[in-house]
């Protein structure tokens, strides 16, 4: 186990356009993981989802989640985030929060592009608090 502050986790976490496989409950139980694009603020995740998405009615319902991101070529690696998330819909967060997403994703010449596409209401801004860390970053070691 390590921690959310360990410089290595957040440049995983942040390297490229690596996606997110967000895991949460549905409201019957099961377990259920859709990817996701997200950006590491302070000390969180953050991303954007629909209000009425699965993700975000299962997240309003349970806030408990957990993120895997992967290393899909050798020396393969993840960090695994588990943590609680919160929601926000503040209108001008929303778009700025969206746009940075949009800028990791999409580059900078579509940032404002993906920011109004997606900054819109009915959206929901994401923030994941970690309580726990798992990382691998050499699986060939």
């Amino acid at each position: 186990m390590t921690s959310f502050t360990d410089p290595r986790v957040r440049e995983f976490l942040s390297a490229g356009t690596r996606t997110g496989k967000l895991g949460y409950l549905a409201s019957d139980g099961r377990p259920l993981v859709a990817p996701i694009w997200f950006v590491v603020e302070g000390e969180e995740i953050v991303f954007n989802t629909g209000a009425d998405t699965a993700k975000g009615r299962a997240i309003r319902r349970d806030p408990r989640v957990v993120l895997t991101v992967d290393l899909e070529e050798p020396p393969y690696g993840f960090v695994q985030v588990q943590g609680i998330a919160s929601v926000d819909e503040d209108p001008e967060e929303l778009i700025r929060t969206a746009t940075e997403i949009g800028a990791r994703y999409m580059g900078s010449e579509r940032a404002a592009e993906f920011g109004a596409r997606n900054g819109v209401p009915g959206e929901l801004i994401v923030r994941v608090t970690p309580n726990k860390v798992i990382a691998a970053f050499d699986m060939t070691a």
